[in-house]
């Protein structure tokens, strides 16, 4: 589901109230931990972190008017998603999360290539996740994106 939202407020505001709390609290977190240079947004239908056009003048090679995305949380029919393009892009940090989610004894981690699907909301690690944001700056992640490019 993309909403339409223009703003990070608004796609909140429109949230079902069992929501607003989770996304608040995600938000929270990820703000507080993202490395500096990060810039918040709405894209692609949900809350996102990006690397601005100040930073990163090229933007994002599929429409450089977009500017290059990192990370971004959206509200699901079904789950609460948690997008992380580092843990798409480097299998060591890839291999860090998996094995630090296990460690938590939640349950099985639903994830994608760089999503993260949360079913049960109450299982959703979010001292984890904003550990997860603290181990790639936007240095390194324009570093990886342009290594990916290249090939």
């Amino acid at each position: 589901m993309q909403s339409k939202a223009a703003t990070v407020d608004t796609y909140i505001d429109e949230l079902p109230e069992e929501r607003k709390e989770v996304m608040n609290k995600l938000r929270k977190i990820i703000k507080k931990n993202l490395p500096k240079g990060f810039k918040e947004g709405m894209g692609y239908g949900m809350m996102g972190w990006s690397v601005p056009h100040s930073i990163y003048p090229a933007g994002y090679h599929c429409n450089p008017s977009d500017p290059l995305p990192f990370m971004g949380i959206a509200s699901q029919k079904n789950f609460v998603a948690v997008y992380h393009m580092g843990i798409y892009g480097d299998p060591k940090l890839s291999k860090w999360f998996v094995d630090e989610y296990a460690k938590l004894g939640i349950g099985k981690l639903d994830m994608g290539k760089s999503c993260l699907r949360f079913k049960n909301l109450s299982k959703i690690p979010y001292e984890l996740i904003g550990e997860l944001c603290t181990k790639m700056t936007v240095e390194d992640w324009i570093g990886k994106y342009e290594k990916a490019l290249k090939r």
